[in-house]
């Protein structure tokens, strides 16, 4: 047995003592969101375009996501509506930077692992960058999106005559406490991810502007400043939705 297998068998046993039957659907989610990744991956060295594939699997990651992972109702509505709105407004934002940034493909620390590798992979880099960034800020988007949402929905049940005023000042309340726990996550993978590059760093005594240039550094930073915007976004959308669907309601019974 193999360290991963074991691994996914420590995860698995977790997930269905601390969820049951709900963790067990949000493991099969899991798998199936893997499966879809290496799936992209795998179209996109076809030659297909990759917003193309990278939107269709982000449509179908967050289906993935917040229904398989939640129970379904009208909290995992506004959240999946939510993230598809801010999903959208962050692609608006990546593919540009990406542009502007040009930090696709490997950096100078890359080169010994990648002697006697050839580099023509049929690919733009810059392309499978986009798509990296666009995969990698949905987890975060979707997690917000359903924190929030289901605190609003169950906010609004237990009180049928909360005002709009009232629904923005607990939303935006508890957004803040989701934004806080949720730049440390960012942030902390991060730093865990590129710990060894960050030792790299100190033992060739690379000075500040040096490590603000380096490819790797500010390719992982771009992708969580973006995760982090994509965030942000997740809030005053969410609040609106709820309250917009309120008036909804309110007028369709009258």
């Amino acid at each position: 047995m193999t360290t991963i297998t074991a691994l996914i068998f420590v995860l698995f046993g977790a997930m269905l003592l601390a969820g049951g039957k709900q963790g067990f659907v949000s493991f099969l989610g899991l798998i199936f969101n893997f499966g879809l990744v290496f799936m992209s991956v795998v179209l996109i060295s076809f030659g297909i375009p990759y917003l193309l594939v990278t939107l269709i699997s982000a449509v179908i990651i967050l289906v993935i996501t917040i229904y398989f992972g939640n129970q379904q109702g009208r909290n995992a509505d506004i959240a999946f509506l939510t993230s598809l709105i801010v999903v959208g407004l962050v692609i608006l934002l990546i593919i540009p930077v990406e542009h502007w940034a040009q930090v696709q493909g490997f950096g100078v620390e890359n080169t010994e692992d990648l002697e006697g590798l050839s580099l023509q992979l049929g690919v733009r880099f810059l392309d499978v960058s986009c798509a990296m960034t666009i995969l990698s800020c949905l987890g975060a988007v979707a997690e917000a999106a359903v924190a929030l949402a289901t605190g609003l929905v169950e906010l609004e049940d237990h009180d049928k005559t909360i005002t709009d005023t009232k629904l923005r000042k607990e939303g935006t309340k508890v957004g803040k406490e989701i934004v806080g726990t949720a730049f440390n996550t960012l942030f902390f993978g991060f730093y865990g991810e590129l710990i060894g590059l960050f030792i790299w760093f100190a033992r060739l005594h690379y000075d500040f502007g040096m490590v603000l240039n380096d490819k790797i550094f500010v390719s992982e930073f771009i992708m969580t400043l973006i995760s982090s915007i994509g965030i942000v976004l997740t809030i005053p959308i969410t609040i609106y939705i709820v309250i917009f669907q309120k008036h909804r309601r309110k007028k369709v019974n009258n």
